[in-house]
């Protein structure tokens, strides 16, 4: 049973004429709908204040977006590699070494290069709670982190120029 103090998820999707995305994603939208895909999908964790602040911007905006629980729906390597490549970052970057898991993997000892990259994906993948929030995806390609109000504003701008 949902907590009452949890945000209420709603997803809106938008009916678009291309060929959806393939995947999981192209599939989340409100139950009963057919072929709808949405133009931002957003990774959030419910207990994280930025998260709901940034669904509330989302809201306040207007936007069409998906919401993705991703502890309870987590993204494998090769999702977690395809998100990096769009928002241009590495693994590291993306990281909250700060959380417990993050001490108990030891982490801060962790190298930060080339050679590392597939070790940090891989705790990603099995530690989803280390993955920084919220995270929003576009259709557009382009990704980023959205833990501020900017950030949101740009996820929310760029799918408006694709309309």
């Amino acid at each position: 049973m949902p907590s009452p103090l949890l945000p209420k998820v709603r997803p809106r999707p938008l009916k678009i004429e291309q060929a959806p995305r393939s995947g999981v994603a192209a599939q989340r939208g409100r139950a009963g709908s057919s072929r709808t895909v949405c133009r931002m999908e957003i990774w959030i964790n419910p207990a994280c204040s930025k998260c709901r602040g940034a669904l509330d911007l989302l809201d306040a905006e207007g936007a069409d977006y998906t919401v993705r629980r991703y502890l309870e729906d987590v993204p494998g390597e090769d999702e977690i590699r395809a998100v990096l490549g769009r928002l241009g970052l590495e693994p590291w970057d993306i990281t909250r070494t700060r959380e417990a898991a993050a001490e108990e993997l030891g982490l801060g000892d962790w190298a930060r290069d080339v050679s590392a990259r597939d070790r940090w994906i891989t705790a990603l993948a099995e530690h989803p709670g280390l993955i920084q929030r919220p995270i929003i995806t576009a259709d557009d390609g382009t990704a980023l982190v959205g833990r501020s109000a900017e950030a949101v504003r740009e996820a929310v701008s760029r799918s408006r120029r694709r309309e």
